[in-house]
């Protein structure tokens, strides 16, 4: 990141209150650690590494571009359960519905490298999200349980879709006028994604109600909303926006 990234600084994991770059509940041997950064090409990067030993395994990133562009938010997640199964997901957030309301295209980018991977090449379960309407067409999906997987398809596939994302900031003129629109468009992707991550169940029990709902609202996705609300079932997963001026369905 510091090689390719211009102005790197972390950012710190805080709300004023609580420090959220590392918390262990020692009892279930459940760790998470968290950081943040920020760069002239991203308002905010912020990645997430909880460990449970053999038991779970997860690391989730969220790339949000600086606002001056607009263009799709890079999310990541990576999950490991047992050492016997694994789901990834990589994609091109899209913040509008229709892709060519980006400043810029970029599925035709990514087609290409998905069809190097057949086993890239999975579909979402409907059971939690919308792929049809909070993901591109271009999205890494994969379930396996077969780790060679990991190193011969997901390590370079993920290296590549990451390259991707920075190549298309940096490809892209800064728009002056798109920031609040842009900012506006984000806050609905955090405010969404808060309100529907099923993760903030597995923190909850982790860490304790109050800690989950601050670490969900004020550093995973910090410019969300709170609603009232009970907790959603404890599965990471990763958010994604809702359709512009769509209603959002229950899951």
């Amino acid at each position: 990141m510091e090689d390719n990234l211009t102005d790197l600084k972390v950012v710190p994991c805080h709300n004023g209150k609580t420090d959220f770059s590392y918390n262990v509940n020692t009892k279930k041997k459940a760790r998470i650690v968290n950081l943040c950064a920020s760069s002239k090409e991203y308002r905010k990067i912020r990645m997430t590494y909880y460990d449970a030993g053999d038991n779970t395994q997860v690391f989730n990133a969220v790339w949000y571009p600086d606002p001056e562009y607009n263009l799709p938010i890079l999310g990541i997640d990576l999950l490991a359960f047992n050492r016997k199964k694994y789901l990834a997901i990589v994609d091109f957030q899209p913040l509008h519905e229709d892709e060519t309301d980006h400043a810029a295209t970029y599925e035709h980018i990514l087609q290409p490298i998905k069809d190097k991977y057949e086993s890239l090449k999975g579909r979402m379960s409907s059971k939690f999200y919308d792929e049809t309407q909070f993901f591109s067409q271009q999205m890494l999906f994969a379930r396996f349980d077969d780790e060679s997987i990991i190193q011969n398809d997901l390590l370079p596939a993920f290296k590549s879709y990451v390259e991707a994302h920075l190549n298309l900031v940096r490809s892209t003129e800064a728009n002056p006028s798109d920031v609040k629109m842009v900012l506006e468009r984000q806050k609905e992707y955090d405010s969404y994604s808060a309100e529907r991550d099923p993760a903030t169940g597995l923190f909850a029990a982790m860490y304790g109600a109050e800690w989950a709902n601050d670490f969900v609202h004020d550093f995973l996705f910090s410019m969300s909303e709170r609603k009232e609300g009970g907790m959603p079932p404890s599965m990471p997963f990763m958010g994604g926006p809702p359709p512009t001026g769509a209603a959002r369905t229950s899951q």
